[in-house]
């Protein structure tokens, strides 16, 4: 089938900003990749549902439908109801996981990449906390959360990695690169440094639907509370 429609992908892994996921069948089903499911389009952001949403091809008009997601879909920042026609129009923002998964819809079919507005994606939002990352502060429920220079890196690298696991040894070498290495080869960062620069994150964000659990011998892992 000759494609209809483009989703130019604005942030989302695996794929580059930039790139032309092409709408080219009758359904087009967006979601993240597992042992149960392989969706025409994967992410891999763990706060993208197996089965996402749903694109389908209504005489060459694009219809979304949120299939039951467990975080939801915003088409720029309304939230969408669940299983709910939404006819997308030109330049519409798809905006999944609370914006860590940004694509913006077009008719206009190229395989060249977009050129994208880098301000435009400075700003996203997870449920009730939002990031800027261009004033480097954070927001729950409108509220300002400031942080020092340490706590914005770790928070910013465990956001970007949300629900993923991300290694006590990756923390050490992003969040203090300038510190002299140990016998380890790893920066000379003490257990109670690194638990307490994690707790005061944890205590200003604890208004906040997400949290940083500690996996006991290996590293964080940024996700909802329990």
């Amino acid at each position: 089938m000759v494609p209809f429609a483009c989703l130019y992908v604005e942030k989302g892994e695996p794929y580059h900003a930039g790139s032309c996921l092409l709408l080219d069948t009758e359904e087009t089903v967006i979601g993240r990749t597992s042992q149960q499911a392989v969706p025409e389009v994967a992410f891999l952001n763990a706060f993208v549902s197996r089965r996402h949403l749903l694109i389908r091809n209504v005489e060459g008009k694009a219809v979304l439908y949120d299939l039951g997601s467990k975080h939801g879909t915003h088409i720029g920042g309304t939230p969408l109801e669940p299983h709910t026609p939404y006819e997308l129009q030109d330049s519409d923002v798809i905006r999944l996981a609370g914006g860590m998964v940004s694509l913006r819809f077009s008719y206009q079919v190229t395989e060249m990449t977009l050129e994208l507005d880098i301000h435009s994606l400075q700003t996203v939002n997870l449920g009730d906390l939002r990031i800027d990352r261009e004033k480097r502060v954070a927001y729950v429920e409108g509220d300002v959360i400031t942080m020092s220079d340490k706590e914005w890196r770790l928070f910013l690298m465990l956001y970007d990695q949300a629900g993923t696991l991300v290694t006590f040894e990756a923390v050490k070498r992003a969040v203090w690169s300038e510190r002299s290495t140990a016998d380890d080869g790893l920066p000379d960062v003490g257990n109670d440094e690194l638990s307490s620069l994690v707790y005061r994150i944890r205590k200003k964000l604890h208004e906040s639907r997400y949290t940083i659990q500690t996996v006991r011998g290996t590293g964080f892992v940024f996700e909802p509370r329990e």
